[in-house]
């Protein structure tokens, strides 16, 4: 499904089973919190976090769907195609970081700055 046909669909959904679309502000809460639940998700299976009971019952291409619909809601109601934005976003990333990460070292072999243990700062 393209990124278009996605938007309609999204639209067609809630004009045939919703009550229209929330307002922008509660989408963005909305989308505040399923961004927390992928989080959430990223944290206890990719990061240090620990797992409680449920906490890896959700999964994570569920949750990125939840944040795309709801991206899709706002962009929707604020009159945005985000195919066309994404292309636009994609072309300003081109032009602006063509080389930069190309003789770059990777992130994770970057030197990690020192924390000061009595502040838990990082130490200038």
């Amino acid at each position: 499904m393209e990124i278009r046909e996605a938007q309609r669909a999204v639209d067609r959904w809630i004009r045939t089973y919703g009550n229209g679309y929330f307002d922008e502000l509660t989408n963005m809460a909305i989308l505040t919190e399923e961004v927390g639940e992928v989080a959430r998700i990223i944290s206890r299976v990719y990061g240090r976090q620990v797992a409680k009971e449920g906490d890896l019952d959700k999964k994570l291409g569920d949750e990125l769907a939840d944040v795309m619909w709801v991206v899709m809601c706002l962009a929707n109601q604020t009159g945005v195609d985000l195919t066309e934005a994404l292309l636009a976003s994609i072309d300003k990333k081109t032009r602006r970081d063509a080389g930069r990460f190309r003789d770059a070292a990777s992130p994770a072999a970057a030197p990690q700055p020192e924390k000061d243990a009595n502040k838990g700062q990082h130490a200038s």
